[in-house]
């Protein structure tokens, strides 16, 4: 929901409930604070009292008395007097039963304005009734402070009635401004917590994530601002691997090329002086230096491939190839190396000609790299097996040795760019062989696993999709 939704809402709501407290405030001071008899109630007791006297047709002294003595212990505040035309008093709650003149009955309704608004003074309230061609009189009196002191709609005989009739108003308005600050500020300190939040946004120190499940738009920022904060830290981990690998390349590069280029300049300066003992130790020279150029020719492909790995992604140009023949083709390459280093070299390929859809180039990119890989760690073994399977939908390429192999804590992270076994091993390569491998196999849509045991067996299982 909105935030100007659940405003407007809000403030409706805070309307209605003030409202509603404003009526139950009402009622109820009305019912406690404002007791006592209305003229309205008086009124109706006159009434009741002359109907009462009229059905039981008694306007004798102990006729009128029983019709109106009930009355009378009903509402002992209030005297009830029957006075016939002339002033006599027929009957007199009081029991004083006076005989009235015209100046008396004068004065006693003289200023009643006055006396109805003020507390101390008695109330006298007068009605009549006709029986058999006589009238008669029934007079009510009772102290002023008896009525409700909230006769508004006549007088107001005390100050405090408009505090009275002033809290529920006042408590009216104030509940939606204390809703709605209460709100406001619920938002506020959502927002507070968002700002410091981001403040604190800095890829050398650790991001805090806020919890807020509300859907309101706060609540989808903040949301945005933990996958952003997420988002930050596996940057930050990502750069700092990155800048980590940065350093470990250049120093692994430095030593690399270091090493044979001092070769060749010792050797190159032994040719330019002449140093040589015979023409073997001539061809010796040169055939180092030959070696030693190749090898970082070598490296400085490898760091093209670094290159292109951080700015582009491979291009898989495919179509269908023969892999027996590229396989074939691959291991009569490697016969010169293998048999210099003594190894004793199997390569199974199944009795047909076995084809797939793949980028052959970057297939054997990748065979290359597994079997410098096998040869350069493995040689201690004296062993290489290649072998290619076909399998229904997949070709499987295997490649093993008997070497040193990989320890188990390693295995995990073989394939990650720069990394190598020995680190105290220098002048073999910068560690990325084995990740262009994983590149170009899941590239093909494809998978590697890897599994050793030093010195027993060393496999390199790569499962490529036919088409």
């Amino acid at each position: 929901m909105k935030l100007r939704t659940k405003m407007w809402i809000f403030v409706i709501l805070s309307y209605v409930i003030s409202l509603v407290v404003f009526l139950i405030l009402i009622k109820t001071i009305a019912n406690v604070a404002n007791d006592g008899y209305s003229l309205h109630i008086l009124d109706n007791i006159a009434h009741f009292a002359l109907e009462s006297a009229q059905e039981q047709q008694v306007f004798s002294k102990h006729g009128i008395e029983s019709a109106l003595t009930p009355f009378s212990k009903e509402h002992p505040k209030i005297r009830f007097e029957w006075i016939a035309s002339d002033g006599t008093a027929i009957y007199d709650s009081s029991g004083i039963m006076n005989h009235y003149q015209f100046k008396e009955l004068f004065d006693r309704f003289l200023d009643m304005r006055y006396t109805l608004s003020t507390d101390g003074n008695q109330v006298s309230l007068a009605y009549a009734s006709e029986q058999n061609g006589e009238t008669y009189y029934l007079l009510m009196g009772l102290p002023a402070d008896a009525l409700k002191p909230g006769q508004m709609y006549f007088y107001v005989r005390s100050f405090s009635v408009y505090f009275i009739f002033a809290l529920p108003i006042l408590v009216a308005f104030l509940i939606p401004y204390i809703l709605s600050s209460w709100y406001f500020h619920s938002i506020n300190r959502r927002i507070r917590k968002l700002n410091m939040a981001l403040n604190q946004v800095n890829i050398q120190t650790n991001v805090m994530e806020l919890k807020d499940n509300s859907k309101d738009e706060i609540g989808h920022l903040t949301r945005h601002y933990n996958d952003m904060t997420r988002r930050i830290r596996t940057q930050v981990n990502q750069i700092e691997q990155l800048e980590n690998n940065r350093k470990l390349l250049l120093s692994n590069l430095s030593h690399d090329l270091r090493t044979p280029l001092t070769m060749m300049l010792g050797y190159a300066e032994l040719i330019r002086t002449g140093h040589y003992k015979d023409e073997k130790d001539l061809q010796t020279s040169a055939k180092i230096i030959l070696q030693r150029s190749r090898y970082m020719a070598k490296l400085l492909d490898q760091i093209l491939d670094v290159s292109r790995q951080e700015t582009d992604k491979l291009e898989i140009h495919f179509s269908s190839y023969n892999l027996s023949e590229l396989i074939r083709k691959i291991a009569s390459d490697y016969l010169f190396v293998i048999d210099e280093q003594e190894l004793l070299f199997e390569v199974a390929l199944p009795e047909m000609e076995v084809f797939a859809w793949i980028d052959a180039s970057l297939i054997e990119r990748m065979l290359r790299n597994l079997l410098d890989n096998s040869i350069r760690y493995g040689k201690d073994g004296h062993f290489l097996h290649i072998e290619l399977i076909e399998e229904e939908q997949t070709v499987c390429i295997v490649v093993k040795d008997k070497g040193a192999g990989i320890p188990p804590a390693e295995q995990e992270r073989i394939f990650d760019r720069f990394y190598r076994v020995d680190r105290g091993r220098k002048g073999e390569g910068l560690g990325i062989g084995l990740s262009i491998v994983k590149g170009i196999v899941e590239a093909h849509q494809g998978n590697i696993q890897l599994t050793s045991i030093p010195y027993e067996e060393t496999t390199f299982l790569i499962k490529l999709p036919k088409n």
